[in-house]
């Protein structure tokens, strides 16, 4: 054998050992196309579905949530409000090319090459700006990299971007952002409230004696009875996750009468932990009370 054939023979050699074995081929393919499965799941909106292509832990956290969380997520995904229909093509060098058409409006996805290590895999998928095509790489769109895990022989969603997808913790600060939500609600209900009894004292010379007087009028007009201030759910003395309690304080030394209002959760944990009090001088107060009703004794809430 000459020394020209043995270097090509080294180099053929070579050339096979850098090549992708089929299995690693194999395992890119299936990579990419469990994405396109994802991401066209989420295109659809169709949460049963995006469930499937998630770890055990995260399905199952995923299922408990309830729709609107769900939902959001599906949405983000592909930059979209509503369902739409995944129209995927494979573009000449062979990558996928994922359109999500929803009505009026379109968002592009186009993959590349992903890179797999044992059970790991990384794809990088272009977005297009909704309703614009991608031109060239970088023009009105972001790209994202999406993490997958091999679990039970089958790849599953593991990060989108630099943060693990992670729907257990997302859960917890839903819940948490819920709960900040709700309690800023219900200060401003109790702010509402009492804007309501000023009027109402400035219309019939007096403090209602309960909150249902302050409630919807009929269509003959307003009366001490019934004076149209604030909705049917408010003047019952309960909204948003919250009860509300209101006391005439009498004056003392021939002041007049004042009144207290207090918003307590209607489900402590889970509508709500801070119980608040609009005392008789004006003032917010709220704590974490465990559902029992705030107190003058409690801290100084800063409403601004």
């Amino acid at each position: 054998m000459t020394f020209k054939h043995s270097l090509l023979v080294l180099l053929a050699w070579l050339t096979w050992l850098a090549a992708p074995t089929d299995a690693q081929q194999a395992a890119e393919g299936d990579a990419t196309e469990t994405l396109a499965s994802i991401l066209s799941a989420a295109c659809r909106q169709n949460d049963a579905q995006f469930a499937g292509f998630l770890t055990a832990a995260n399905a199952q956290a995923f299922r408990a949530l309830p729709f609107p969380p769900r939902n959001a997520i599906l949405k983000r995904l592909v930059l979209l409000e509503d369902p739409g229909r995944p129209a995927r093509t494979n573009e000449a060098e062979g990558r996928i090319l994922l359109h999500c058409e929803a009505p009026g409006i379109t968002t592009e996805m186009r993959f590349s090459e992903p890179q797999v290590q044992e059970n790991l895999a990384f794809v990088g998928v272009e977005v297009s700006a909704p309703g614009q095509a991608i031109v060239r790489t970088g023009e009105t769109s972001r790209r994202v990299e999406y993490g997958l895990v091999r679990e039970g022989g089958a790849w599953k969603l593991l990060s989108v971007g630099l943060l693990l997808f992670d729907i257990p913790a997302l859960a917890r600060q839903w819940e948490r952002s819920d709960l900040e939500s709700r309690e800023a609600a219900a200060v401003a209900l109790l702010k509402r409230l009492a804007d309501a009894i000023g009027t109402y004292r400035r219309a019939f010379g007096r403090l209602p004696e309960t909150l249902a007087l302050l409630g919807p009028a009929p269509k003959e007009g307003i009366s001490p009875e019934a004076a149209g201030l604030v909705d049917s759910e408010l003047a019952a003395g309960s909204k948003s996750g919250y009860v509300f309690r209101y006391r005439i304080v009498p004056g003392t030394a021939g002041s007049a009468d004042s009144f207290e209002l207090a918003a307590t959760p209607a489900e402590y944990g889970k509508s709500g932990r801070t119980s608040f009090l609009f005392d008789a001088t004006g003032v917010i107060r709220g704590a974490d009370k465990r559902g029992a009703v705030a107190s003058v004794t409690d801290p100084r809430i800063d409403t601004r």
